[in-house]
């Protein structure tokens, strides 16, 4: 729990200025965001926080500076993804983050965050799977489901949809995959 040579403790932590750009303390709105600056989830931690106090926005993201952060619970990798997902449910007219994929994600660095009607995905042991299914016709969300690849239920380098159901790719789909 340090970052910029703060050591950050469970609960309150005060700064005295907040400046999106330059200092203060960091958060985002976006699970997904995070990501954007910190994304080696095996090198990094992530966290349920308020933010209080006095706080700057740079209108890039939904990152925010503040003067006081509470730190209320550490994630868990499925966690994270589960609050991302409700995010993007709870949200879903909002700018999805570039990590979100449309339709079909091959995972990398240790994920992979796919929406669409019917969308698929696919990663190497170890990684995590994130589905958000759409309505028809709709930008609404209307299910999610993460999954970790253990290599027994869910096999690694295998499409999945989102009932975790082994589905064919087409060319279509892998032309896609970023």
């Amino acid at each position: 729990m340090i970052c910029r040579d703060h050591q950050f403790v469970m609960g309150k932590n005060i700064t005295a200025q907040a400046n999106c750009k330059a200092n203060g303390f960091h958060c985002a709105e976006d699970p997904l965001d995070c990501l954007t600056y910190y994304p080696a989830m095996d090198r990094s931690e992530y966290f349920i926080v308020n933010a209080g106090g006095d706080m700057d926005e740079d209108g890039i993201d939904s990152k925010i500076s503040c003067t006081e952060l509470t730190i209320l619970k550490r994630l868990t990798r499925k966690e994270f993804f589960l609050h991302a997902l409700a995010y993007m449910a709870d949200h879903p007219t909002r700018k999805r983050n570039s990590i979100v994929k449309k339709d079909c994600a091959a995972a990398k660095v240790g994920y992979a965050v796919v929406f669409g009607i019917n969308p698929i995905a696919r990663g190497k042991k170890g990684d995590i799977l994130a589905f958000a299914q759409q309505e028809k016709n709709s930008v609404k969300i209307k299910r999610i489901t993460v999954v970790h690849v253990d290599g027994k239920k869910i096999k690694p380098n295998v499409w999945y949809d989102i009932n975790l159901k082994e589905r064919k790719s087409s060319e279509n789909d892998k032309s896609r995959v970023a």
